[in-house]
């Protein structure tokens, strides 16, 4: 007997995490809670790590790439003394120090950790070696070495010490960033090691701890209609890209996948400060019809969207 495929459901449910399950078992929860036919989520949390998780349903899975390339912030605690093979707290010893940083000494170190920096990301990750997963490889016993690679630390700030062996951060990053990395490298520049104890993600792109429900609630809430409530539109994940509303038979070129020229007065009236290469979110009566990009006085579809 052939699975059913489920509900044409088009939106975005930011779930808060919980430590423990994988992204990929709370999409797999979240989509037979909503009998989505399709889900995705805006960027990996790991088992360890809670907080925001946004889940892509439908159309939505579309507008991922946007989410991702967001902004993030994260709260974390290190612990020092103690380095990890996973750089958190799931992994085995790999080493330990008896040095513990003062704070004067972490808030010395801080600045070279912020704004664009080189990172080697942790063994244990979801970045791919010749095919392979390279935490399938670490799990293997075999020896992972990752390129190191350019990420953007916009905030690094020390919120807490509560006691010698660890510290409370918060950090505001671009995409790609390891946490887990971030508190190793930061552990060694202090003449110390450490590795990521707690971890919790506060914000993703436009998505924040005020737009989330717990997976718990979620899952109490069943299969009834009360879960629609807290389907946010698939447009909530382009905040950032400048809406443009077009009139129905120009909606319907960009749905079949031609470009809509854009030479008029009442045009370039509409475009006003766009320059060429601009995405817009591309509406017609209210309805988001497609990402387009703005090519040499036309507009072309990028991603249609079928609401």
């Amino acid at each position: 007997m052939r699975r059913r495929k489920g509900q044409k459901v088009d939106g975005w449910v930011i779930v808060d995490k919980p430590a423990g399950p994988t992204s990929t078992q709370v999409v797999g929860k979240v989509r037979r809670l909503f009998d989505a036919n399709k889900a995705g989520h805006g960027g990996t949390l790991d088992p360890l790590a809670t907080g925001i998780l946004p889940i892509a349903l439908g159309e939505a899975t579309k507008t991922v790439p946007f989410v991702m390339d967001g902004r993030k912030a994260y709260r974390f605690t290190i612990r020092w003394g103690e380095a990890r093979t996973t750089d958190d707290a799931e992994g085995e010893v790999a080493g330990t120090s008896d040095v513990r940083p003062t704070a004067a000494a972490i808030e010395a170190a801080l600045p070279r950790f912020v704004g664009v920096i080189s990172q080697v990301p942790p063994a244990f990750s979801a970045i791919k070696v010749k095919g392979a997963r390279a935490y399938d490889l670490a799990r293997d016993g075999e020896t992972v070495v990752l390129a190191p690679r350019a990420i953007e630390i916009d905030a690094f700030r020390l919120v807490a010490m509560d006691d010698a062996d660890q510290a409370r951060f918060e950090v505001e990053s671009g995409k790609g960033a390891y946490m887990r990395a971030l508190a190793r490298d930061l552990a060694l520049a202090l003449g110390t090691v450490g590795h990521l104890q707690a971890l919790r993600r506060v914000r993703v792109g436009p998505f924040d701890e005020s737009k989330a429900i717990s997976l718990d609630s979620l899952v109490e809430l069943g299969n009834s209609p009360a879960v629609l409530r807290h389907l946010l539109p698939v447009e909530t994940a382009l905040d950032d890209i400048p809406a443009l509303a077009l009139t129905g038979d120009e909606a319907n070129r960009l749905r079949s996948g031609q470009a809509v020229p854009l030479f008029r007065k009442s045009d370039l009236d509409r475009l006003k400060d766009l320059e060429d290469g601009d995405l817009v979110l591309a509406t017609t009566a209210g309805t988001a019809v497609a990402i387009a990009r703005l090519e040499q006085g036309m507009l072309a579809p990028v991603r249609v969207l079928h609401l």
